[in-house]
């Protein structure tokens, strides 16, 4: 019988900036705090949780609760890839803001009639969240649409084959340093950092 290698783990992701590299509007420390260690803790906590899921499926581990090893799992992976796709999605000060072209723009104006239009119900809906979670942009091949969602904590429930473009952390981590309780401005403050660049890329992949 073939030897059991069990699953892989993973790896944190390197930031694509200088830790200050989004001030003034995000602060040096926040993204320290926010990468060096919430970040870094669910890439952690992910694979004490595969190192356990190992342990089952090579029948070492021999009493285990498998919902509650998997939802944490599934919480764990989400934090890392969700951060992962955040930290992407910004720029530092003069590469990043400003409004989307190519075919990105071209949706936002054909949809939303005009990127104003988009900012502002994006920007709602991001300050709709009730608690900690994210706002998202996805594309939906079906009928080509550019949609707002938004997502509770790091459980997806935006629909499936809905890829994000465009992502925008709500946890309190990302932005209390330095905004305390004012979510709404640290969501202006991020307008000017939107790595448009990086979002058409995404768009461009998705659109293969």
């Amino acid at each position: 019988m073939e030897e059991i290698k069990g699953l892989r783990k993973y790896e944190l992701p390197p930031l694509p900036y200088k830790l200050d590299g989004l001030e003034p509007y995000i602060s040096k420390d926040i993204v320290d705090v926010h990468y060096n260690a919430h970040h870094k803790g669910y890439v952690n906590t992910a694979n004490n949780l595969i190192e356990r899921l190992n342990g089952i499926i090579k029948e070492e581990v021999k009493s285990y609760d498998i919902h509650g090893v998997l939802r944490n799992l599934t919480f764990n992976i989400n934090g890392d890839k969700l951060h992962t796709l955040y930290w992407k999605d910004m720029a530092p000060e003069g590469k990043g803001g400003g409004k989307p072209g190519g075919k990105l723009g071209d949706l936002i104006d054909q949809q939303y009639g005009n990127f104003d239009k988009f900012k502002k119900l994006f920007t709602e809906a991001s300050n709709s969240n009730p608690g900690t979670g994210w706002a998202v942009l996805t594309y939906d091949k079906e009928n080509s649409n550019l949609q707002i969602m938004t997502v509770e904590n790091h459980f997806m429930n935006h629909l499936a084959e809905m890829p994000i473009v465009l992502i925008l952390d709500e946890f309190e981590h990302a932005y209390y340093l330095q905004y305390k309780n004012k979510r709404p401005d640290y969501i202006t403050a991020w307008w000017n950092l939107v790595n448009w660049d990086e979002a058409e890329s995404k768009l461009g992949e998705i659109l293969k």
